[in-house]
């Protein structure tokens, strides 16, 4: 059974698991698939078509699963899938996919402070962290284990990769390499993320390789090309400085130097 305030106004089409709770005030619109065990502490907002699954949290105001901010939308269905265990903390709004049958995709284990915003068909990993006012544009990728400080922006198309940190007030137009820490306006590339990756058990080796890949790529005299060349025929064992030569190889917009 799930526990459903008097006062909350769910649609007769909407799924709700059992047992989650929906405060007072909240509305459940059309194509809403709420699985078990959420909780909506009230005034809480979810439209469809939306598929949640189980163990969210949402505080008051969130906004989930409204049609797109794009201009070219024109009304077509659109989809947002959201995870496993998540917590949006108040006026959180995620946004659907704007193209016909597009998805906007939030993963699991993620904790999205006050304001954070998730725009159109972005696609955010799992264990991430937005602080305040942490804002993605359309169409921006956010790899697992990412930190985005309070006031910072990502521009539509860039990619935020795995284990990277964005500080506070930051202005990304870039893609941000794994496991390095952006900051500043316009932003740079400071270091790697060392705090972050002790935390996730990175072995020392590890560490020690991630911070020489980062000197090659940011303080040789080596341009990015040459440096990933360079690492490619020093580190192919190495699973870590793959995934970091592969998300620099794969840029479109280039990366944050």
């Amino acid at each position: 059974m799930s526990d459903i305030h008097p006062t909350a106004i769910i649609d007769p089409s909407a799924i709700i698991g059992a047992g989650t709770r929906i405060g007072p005030y909240c509305i459940i619109g059309a194509g809403v698939e709420l699985g078990p065990d959420c909780h909506l502490h009230g005034h809480v907002t979810i439209m469809g078509p939306t598929k949640i699954g189980t163990g969210n949290e949402f505080y008051p105001y969130a906004s989930i699963g409204q049609r797109t901010q794009d201009l070219k939308y024109a009304g077509e269905p659109t989809f947002l899938e959201i995870g496993v265990r998540n917590c949006f903390r108040e006026f959180v709004t995620v946004n659907r996919a704007t193209a016909p049958h597009g998805k906007t995709i939030v993963g699991s284990y993620g904790n999205f402070l006050a304001y954070a915003h998730i725009a159109h068909d972005c696609i955010v990993g799992d264990h991430v962290i937005f602080s305040n006012n942490g804002t993605l544009g359309g169409h921006v990728i956010v790899g697992d284990y990412v930190i985005i400080g309070g006031l910072s922006a990502v521009h539509q198309f860039c990619r935020i990769g795995e284990h990277a940190m964005i500080g506070g007030c930051t202005k990304i137009v870039q893609d941000v390499p794994s496991f390095m820490i952006a900051d500043g306006n316009p932003a740079e590339i400071r270091g790697i993320n060392q705090a972050g990756l002790e935390r996730r058990g990175f072995s020392v080796e590890d560490i020690k390789e991630l911070r020489n890949a980062y000197k090659t790529i940011y303080r040789s005299s080596l341009n990015t090309a040459q440096a990933v060349e360079a690492l490619e025929k020093k580190h192919e064992s190495s699973a870590f400085i793959k995934e970091l030569l592969n998300f620099i190889k794969e840029s479109k917009r280039g990366i944050i130097k």
